[in-house]
């Protein structure tokens, strides 16, 4: 994707497509600012937190907090005019785009345009869902949990809700996440473990599984 620095245009011809469209992130006494391109519209918190209020001190960019999923979240959502669209994918969008944006080049701003948020999300429609698939009961695990078999790695997945824990083997450790799909296009993660790959991960699993169902109460089974 082109992130490229440059210096702040002037007015240009209104795009004769979104892809024209281009939004350029600098700060001005210290605040983050991002505009929209042209026309020099300044995109805010505003819309967004209609969705999601993860920064309610303003946008930030460069790094994997709060303030980038907020600005990632307002630019999916001004860019798309999508709610569904941006709330899927905003954390993608801060984890892949937003997180690697900079001023540190001679112009102290980034440029974002239509083609590089295209790329963006036709990238994120790879990114399959967890699909509850049944599974096999596990001995050790909650009668609301069992073990689904994948060819890739290990899937935990509840029963009632869609929470799972996913194991994967390292070359030196063990990593656990546990992460809720709902109806996101992605997995969201909840928590993680890691732990030498020596060790019996049965443990950490079943530290996962509990941490799940004291998030959300399993349902009450009909007798």
């Amino acid at each position: 994707m082109s992130r490229t620095n440059d210096t702040h245009s002037t007015e240009q011809p209104l795009p004769t497509s979104d892809r024209d469209v281009v939004y350029v992130g600098y700060r001005q006494s210290g605040q983050a600012i991002v505009e929209k391109r042209p026309g020099n519209e300044r995109l805010t918190t505003v819309r967004s937190f209609t969705l999601v209020n993860h920064s309610p001190s303003g946008f930030e960019w460069g790094y994997g907090g709060s303030g980038p999923a907020q600005l990632a979240c307002a630019l999916l959502l001004d860019y798309t005019d999508n709610e569904s669209v941006a709330h899927q994918h905003y954390i993608t969008f801060r984890n892949e785009v937003v997180s690697q944006l900079s001023c540190d080049g001679p112009a102290d701003c980034w440029h974002l345009t239509g083609d590089d948020i295209e790329a963006a999300l036709a990238e994120f429609q790879d990114h399959h869902a967890l699909a509850p698939d049944g599974g096999d009961p596990s001995p050790s695990l909650p009668a609301n949990w069992s073990a689904v078999s994948r060819t890739d790695r290990t899937v935990f997945q509840r029963r009632d809700i869609d929470h799972y824990v996913v194991l994967g083997e390292g070359s030196e450790e063990w990593l656990l996440l546990l992460c809720a799909q709902g109806d996101r296009a992605y997995p969201v993660p909840l928590d993680h473990r890691t732990l030498p790959v020596k060790n019996d991960p049965a443990p950490a699993v079943q530290e996962l599984v509990a941490e799940s169902n004291d998030l959300v109460e399993p349902e009450e089974e009909d007798p």
